[in-house]
């Protein structure tokens, strides 16, 4: 188990990593396009510059892990972090300034959620499914707690002394990640009867496990990264005024809170596949939701908690399903591997979305993202069915120690 103490220290630096790395240019864009003199697609870019630099070297972040554990290689993370915020106070030349963000794209996947989730992994094995729960809910109110300290230092500071405030920031948490375990967990063949490999037993099944999770993934992220970018645009695209808009959007965190508390309170009783699913299930039914709103606040409203509940769980089954599916010892270079098109996908989601807002309007981006989240469902429906569901599952199944894998017999 993890202990109490490395869970805080890891979750306080999830909070403050988020909100000075991925959030950065949220709470402080609009003053560094007002100051550079530059197009706002300019200024943006550097992000999504980032988010691709984080797809290239996400393998490599991931096997950096599994073999030299979190405690080394994410304060190295927040280190980048900083240097990439320092640049970016004394960037004055578009050269200068998308290689800030290019360090911050190692930074933030160095010590952000997926090298977290790794090191977790390889600290407590299968049990690490509560921890990972856990940790997102200090990172799931990096927006909510950031934004305010980012606009706030934006206007006493100026957007370069933000920046310079962020680096600090960041070097803050480096002595957090004295708390985590050093140790990797030890397994033989068989933990309590259980395969170290999961649910997987042959190179097909990792195949297809494999593919259905970086789909899974790849789409959850491009919907999350184009639904918050242009949160406020959608809401009043679909009716709302503008300051009602505003209003309404803070229930996304809100939602994505609570979800995530809940699934902790509840003790992660539910198998990670069964959560999927749900989940899953679930985000359709959100679209649709704003797709019949008619302008209605309350169904706006309901949209915008349930989905940002929804994106909360799936940022933890993120976390979880490769501890059900795969062999927990790679994980950090497996799962590295299957998120290099989740990653450039997430890049270009903003740009996808603002195009056809701009083409189409709001009610055609939330067509677009309810038949993207039937694709989710129906991969999960397949992921769950494939592997729980044609074994003879026992009625304890889900109710199993957190991210174990369940008992699986072959079928004829």
């Amino acid at each position: 188990m993890i202990p109490a103490r490395a869970i805080i220290c890891l979750g306080l630096t999830q909070l403050v990593g988020w909100g000075v790395t991925f959030y950065l240019i949220g709470a402080l864009g609009p003053a560094m396009t007002a100051d550079l003199g530059w197009d706002a697609p300019l200024v943006y870019g550097g992000f999504s510059a980032a988010i691709v630099v984080m797809a290239l070297v996400s393998p490599a972040a991931g096997a950096a892990v599994d073999r030299w554990g979190g405690h080394r290689v994410m304060p190295a993370g927040a280190a980048l972090s900083a240097a990439g915020c320092a640049l970016l106070a004394a960037t004055h030349s578009p050269v200068l300034y998308f290689a800030a963000w290019a360090v911050l794209g190692v930074g933030m996947r160095l010590c952000l959620y997926d090298a977290a989730f790794a090191s977790l992994a390889r600290a407590a094995g299968p049990a690490a499914r509560r921890s990972m729960s856990q940790i997102t809910l200090f990172g799931g109110l990096a927006s909510t707690v950031m934004w305010p300290v980012g606009h706030a230092l934006a206007e006493s500071l100026g957007w370069r002394g933000a920046a310079l405030a962020y680096a600090a920031l960041a070097l803050a948490t480096v002595p957090l990640y004295l708390a985590l375990p050093r140790q990797r967990h030890a397994a033989a063949a068989t933990d309590h009867g259980k395969s170290n490999t999961g649910l997987t037993r042959t190179p097909a099944e990792r195949r297809l496990a494999g593919t259905l999770y970086a789909v899974i993934a790849m789409l959850t992220n491009f919907l999350a990264a184009g639904n918050a970018a242009h949160i406020f645009s959608l809401l009043s695209g679909l009716g709302l005024a503008a300051a009602t808009a505003a209003s309404v959007a803070a229930l996304w965190g809100i939602g994505q809170f609570a979800a995530r508390l809940g699934d902790v309170a509840l003790g992660s009783r539910l198998h990670p596949l069964t959560l999927n699913l749900a989940v899953g299930a679930a985000l359709p039914l959100c679209f649709l939701l704003a797709l019949l709103s008619g302008g209605s606040l309350y169904a706006t409203a309901a949209y915008t908690l349930l989905y940002g509940a929804c994106n909360g769980l799936m940022t933890i089954t993120r976390g979880t399903l490769p501890l059900a599916l795969f062999d927990f010892r790679s994980y950090g270079a497996l799962v590295g591997s299957l998120l290099i098109p989740s990653f450039l996908l997430t890049a270009a989601a903003p740009i996808a979305y603002a195009f056809i807002i701009e083409w189409q309007g709001a009610h055609a981006a939330m067509a677009v993202s309810a038949t993207l989240a039937a694709i989710i469902a129906a991969a999960a429906f397949m992921l769950r069915w494939k592997f729980i569901g044609q074994a003879n599952e026992t009625p304890e199944a889900d109710a199993r120690a957190p991210g174990a894998a369940p008992a699986r017999q072959e079928t004829a």
